[in-house]
Formats: structure tokens, C-alpha cells, sequence
């Protein structure tokens, strides 16, 4: 066997050491199956190219990372993955995440991407009038882990039975198993429309709140940075609007 010269192997180390730390610079995004704002192009419950990852966040991100030169993968996994890998690990990161005051200093923040508004819904054809959100208190929500609106419920004592996805709450609340549904104004639809489930009435509306990209407290500084100055030109070019106009808001 032949021995390796000092240079040579300094150079092997070099070569390692530029491939570990662009490996290690490499943004990892996830998000979840939320239409409009996020959804499979493909039908499939999740998705590891972001060229199949559609919505209205999805283009609002993929925007601002084609105004930088960084270097990233996207992919679509339930909530729970996707929010638990971003809290724990550096450069990952989810999207769109309610911002709240709780929640603010768990992550660095990119945005505002867009805006959603919370709406209780309920079966089709109920004589149900809530005007404010205490006259739901005794009632049973559908909601699911780890999402925003249902951790404001409880955390004000409210009952919620919540799954690890959104996708049979409609399904649910159409069969009696909840009295409610908590979800975003103009994703419920949406959902509802996928489970073949018609008329849910939207009873309720409250805490108009903005979503953004969320990320993981350990990625450098500049990426956030270079990611928010992406947004400012997605601002500047006129897209942010356009994005927005597509998607009816």
C-alpha cells in the first residue's frame, strides 16, 4: 500500500471539511398539508421535493429563496414532524407558523408571509349562534397537535379532542363525534371540500394573526437575515401581491 503524502491528506481533509459545512449550511424546510396556503400538487399525504409542494405560503417561501443563494430542500410531513424538527434542530425550519408571543422566542422569524383569520365552524344546518368565544365554553372542539388554535383553547380550559392532522375534523364534526371545528377562515373549506363534506357553518371568527417562516434558534444570524432581505425583494418586485391577489386575499 502506498503512503499518502502530508499534502495529499491535507488536501483530502480540505475537501471534507468544504463538504460537511455545505451539507451543514443546507436549509431544511418543512410544512404541511394546510390548502390553500400549503398543500400536495400531487394528492399524496407528503412530499420530499418541493416542486410538488404547492399553495400560497409555498410560493411566498420558494420566492424569497430564489432572491438568495442559499442552498435548501422542502418537504411536507405532518405538523408535529415538521414543527418538533424545526424547534430542535439547526437550520430547519416550518412554514406558515402563527406568530405569538409565546412562540417568539422558541424560533428566529421570517416575514410576515401572509395573515389567517381563527373560525369556529359547525355542522351544516345548526341553529348555533356564538358571538363570543366563551359561548362555546362546555362544547367540544376538533383540533390538532401542537397548532396554535388549539393550544389557545387549552390553555383557556376549553375540551379539545385533537389528532395529529386537520384532514378528519370535517369528517368528524359532520358525524357528531365533536360539537366544533377550529380552524382558519379560508383553509376549513378546503378540507371539508376534500372529505366530501358539505355546509359546515362558520359561526365565529377571531384573532386575525400573521403566519411566517419559523426557524430554529441555532441557524446563523446571516441566513435569517439573507431570507428576510429575499422577502423585502419579493415586497419590492410586486410578487407578494400577486401571490396574495391568486389566492383571493
Amino acid at each position: 500500500m502506498r503512503h499518502l503524502t502530508p499534502l495529499f491528506l491535507v488536501a483530502l481533509v480540505m475537501m471534507a471539511s468544504v463538504s460537511t459545512a455545505q451539507a451543514s449550511d443546507k436549509l431544511y424546510l418543512y410544512t404541511e398539508n394546510f390548502p390553500p396556503y400549503n398543500m400536495s400538487a400531487t394528492g399524496r399525504a407528503f412530499e420530499h421535493n418541493g416542486t410538488n409542494i404547492d399553495g400560497l405560503c409555498s410560493e411566498m417561501v420558494k420566492a424569497i429563496l430564489n432572491n438568495t443563494d442559499l442552498d435548501y430542500v422542502i418537504k411536507l410531513r405532518n405538523w408535529d414532524y415538521g414543527y418538533n424538527r424545526a424547534l430542535n434542530k439547526s437550520n430547519h425550519g416550518i412554514f406558515c407558523t402563527t406568530y405569538t408571543e409565546s412562540r417568539a422566542p422558541r424560533f428566529k422569524w421570517v416575514g410576515p408571509l401572509t395573515r389567517n383569520l381563527w373560525t369556529i365552524f359547525a355542522p351544516a344546518g345548526t341553529d348555533l349562534q356564538i358571538d363570543r368565544l366563551e359561548d362555546a365554553r362546555g362544547l367540544r372542539f376538533g383540533g390538532y397537535r401542537n397548532d396554535v388554535m388549539t393550544e389557545y383553547l387549552l390553555e383557556r380550559g376549553y375540551e379539545v379532542s385533537a389528532l395529529d392532522s386537520d384532514d378528519l375534523n370535517p369528517k368528524r364534526l359532520e358525524l357528531g363525534q365533536i360539537d366544533l371545528w377550529i380552524a382558519d377562515r379560508l383553509a376549513g373549506p378546503y378540507f371539508a371540500s376534500q372529505q366530501n363534506v358539505e355546509g359546515l357553518e362558520p359561526v365565529y371568527s377571531f384573532n386575525d394573526t400573521e403566519l411566517f417562516l419559523a426557524i430554529n434558534l441555532d441557524t446563523p444570524d446571516a441566513t435569517v437575515e439573507k431570507l428576510n432581505a429575499g422577502l423585502r425583494k419579493v415586497h419590492e418586485s410586486g410578487m407578494f401581491e400577486a401571490i396574495e391577489t391568486k389566492y383571493g386575499l
